[in-house]
């Protein structure tokens, strides 16, 4: 196959969610995944809805379109905030989306008669990250007005913690969560479908918590994927790690100086490097660079340092493990690493299932 690309392996997906949707289920808690970092592909969303989820989540509604269009049977969620262009699409092929503007609302509501339809909304809340979210002393006015607009059913409320400022899941803003829901319920006399209490960052707290109040569902994307945490990155007990692995080619493997020769400025991306003279090592070239892949992110399967990268050529030191030209390189990922792969056309994506591609 071309490379670089990344190794799918659909068991281990299948695996990791089914395990989650074990563990989640047995504290009553839903489990929506979300398969922006997979772009919607259908073979995974189909991969995760086997493994027992009912509700798949994505940012970008061009994701939700390819999936419902591909027959994946699921409840789709938008969980970004629509903007106004696509609200007509929101209302077509999402079943549910996430809300924090009544002018968007308001759009939604008339995209939703239009289409002779009634268009599930849940309202996120601010509790402290500082990304999207109704301020908690707004929420009366906005949910005054939601409650006299047609086409639209207030299904729930939720937050979000950890993605934006690191905020972590706790005791006091997830009772807070639950309190906002039962006020507002008891205000309009109605029932909360969903309270959706956060992420992959939520681990930690739904199972060091005897009493999850009303929170009824979690967001989990890069627990499935990657099967770690993400408050730590602590591997979760049972789960995959390599379910998804990025394979490059060597291009060039020379013995070289480790330092420049020459006066040394900034680089094609605006950095100054300051380099350690090591003497000559195996300066080995992979077929990938910044405009693919978050190199960071990257850990080699063998003992090689990776030295860096510019846009299209990562340098490796492989002095304690020879490569030559054409040889393929295995990394883990962490999720920034495996998003940006999955962004880039340049990495294709080769797909196993018992071990067979």
């Amino acid at each position: 196959m071309d490379t670089p690309y990344l190794e799918i392996d659909l068991a281990k997906l299948f695996s990791n969610t089914q395990a989650l949707v074990k563990m989640f289920g047995a504290r009553n808690i839903d489990i929506t995944g979300i398969t922006k970092v997979a772009l919607g592909e259908p073979r995974v969303a189909n991969c995760l809805v086997s493994a027992g989820l009912t509700s798949l989540g994505d940012s970008r509604i061009a994701n939700i379109k390819r999936m419902r269009q591909a027959g994946v049977k699921a409840t789709f969620i938008l969980i970004r905030t629509p903007s106004m262009t696509e609200v007509n699409d929101v209302v077509k092929y999402a079943d549910v989306s996430f809300n924090t503007e009544v002018s968007i609302i308001s759009k939604l509501s008339d995209a939703a008669i239009k289409q002779n339809k009634v268009h599930d909304i849940v309202l996120m809340v601010e509790l402290g990250d500082l990304r999207e979210g109704i301020l908690q002393q707004d929420l009366d006015g906005t949910i005054d007005q939601i409650m006299k607009m047609k086409g639209i059913n207030l299904k729930g409320l939720g937050t979000n913690l950890a993605c934006f400022s690191g905020v972590k899941p706790s005791k006091k803003n997830m009772d807070k969560l639950s309190l906002l829901a039962e006020t507002y319920e008891k205000k309009y006399q109605i029932k909360f479908d969903i309270i959706s209490g956060g992420n992959s960052a939520n681990f930690d707290w739904f199972f060091a918590n005897e009493d999850l109040g009303r929170i009824n569902d979690v967001r989990l994307g890069e627990s499935i994927f990657m099967g770690r945490e993400t408050l730590t990155r602590k591997h979760i007990e049972g789960l995959h790690l390599d379910a998804i692995t990025l394979v490059s080619e060597v291009i060039e493997s020379k013995t070289k100086p480790s330092f420049p020769e020459g006066e040394v400025g900034q680089d094609a991306f605006g950095n100054t490097t300051v380099f350690v003279d090591k003497g000559d090592m195996l300066r080995t070239i992979l077929s990938i660079g910044k405009q693919d892949v978050h190199v960071p992110g990257l850990t080699p399967f063998i003992d090689v340092d990776v030295i860096g990268s510019s846009s299209d050529h990562l340098i490796l030191d492989a002095t304690r493990s020879p490569l030559q030209v054409g040889d393929e390189v295995r990394f883990s990922l962490d999720y920034a690493a495996l998003l940006s792969c999955m962004t880039s056309p340049f990495v294709a994506n080769s797909y196993v299932e018992n071990g067979n591609t």
